[in-house]
């Protein structure tokens, strides 16, 4: 084989090979847009708790505990001592199948 054919072969293979790198950086990329809003959901979660403990509005607390790009991502709901928090991450796709809900008790 001459060297002109070696480095066709080796840009085909790289072009075969493009596709499957961009899709698992694409996979690392979703996995930790969702780690991340797990995280966030639950440090709001327990601020709302926390806000509970302490006779201040839960929800305001939660929303507080957030990042304000993903304040309009989430959904707070407080049930007598537990608070819970729905957090979709900023994802195009798959933000609704890749949410994450946390759940934070004040008290016993």
């Amino acid at each position: 084989m001459s060297a002109r054919s070696e480095a066709g072969q080796a840009s085909v293979e790289l072009v075969a090979f493009l596709p499957l790198v961009l899709l698992i950086a694409l996979a690392v990329f979703c996995f930790a847009a969702a780690q991340a809003a797990r995280e966030e959901a639950g440090a709001a979660a327990e601020a709302a708790a926390l806000a509970l403990l302490q006779g201040r509005d839960a929800r305001e607390a939660a929303r507080a505990a957030l990042p304000p790009a993903s304040r309009a991502r989430a959904r707070i709901s407080v049930s007598g001592a537990s608070v819970r928090v729905h957090l979709r991450p900023r994802l195009p796709l798959l933000a609704d199948r890749l949410a994450a809900t946390e759940e934070a008790h004040a008290g016993p």
